[in-house]
C-alpha cells in the first residue's frame, strides 16, 4: 500500500477550531466529490489531538510543536498515484484541492511525501 502523507500545519490567521471546520468541511467535501477521479482507496484525516500526554510526549523527547494534522490518502501502487497527474479527471480534482489549500493550510511548513506501508503488527491477527 502506497500512502500519500500531507503533514498540515493551519495558516497563521486561523484559529485550530476554524482550520479543522475547514478541513473537515468545505475540503473534505472537494476530496469526496473528486474520489473516483483520484483512484485512492481511502480517504483519512487525523486531527491532532489536544491533550496533556501529547505535551508530555513531546517536552520528554525536545521535539517541535506538532502537526495540526495528518493527511492520508491510500492508493494502491505508485502507478495508481501517477495516475493522479495523466488523467484529466484526476488533474480536475487535484486542482479543485490545490487551489482550496491556502484558505487553511500553511503550505511552506507542511511537508507532503509517499510512503510505503510496512506492517510491523497488528493486535487485530
Amino acid at each position: 500500500m502506497i500512502k500519500l502523507m500531507f503533514c498540515l500545519r493551519r495558516h497563521p490567521s486561523l484559529t485550530r477550531e476554524e482550520f479543522l471546520a475547514h478541513w473537515r468541511g468545505p475540503h473534505a467535501d472537494l476530496g469526496v466529490a473528486g474520489a473516483a477521479a483520484l483512484g485512492a482507496r481511502r480517504y483519512v484525516q487525523n486531527h491532532t489531538l489536544t491533550h496533556d500526554l501529547n505535551d508530555a510526549l513531546q517536552s520528554s523527547r525536545q521535539a517541535p510543536a506538532p502537526f495540526d494534522g495528518v493527511v492520508e490518502l491510500w492508493f494502491d501502487s505508485t502507478d495508481a498515484v501517477a495516475t493522479t497527474f495523466t488523467d484529466a479527471e484526476a488533474r480536475k480534482a487535484v486542482r479543485a484541492l490545490i487551489k482550496d489549500e491556502p484558505a487553511f493550510i500553511d503550505l511552506e511548513n507542511s511537508p507532503i511525501f509517499l510512503t510505503e506501508e510496512h506492517e510491523i503488527w497488528d493486535s487485530a491477527t
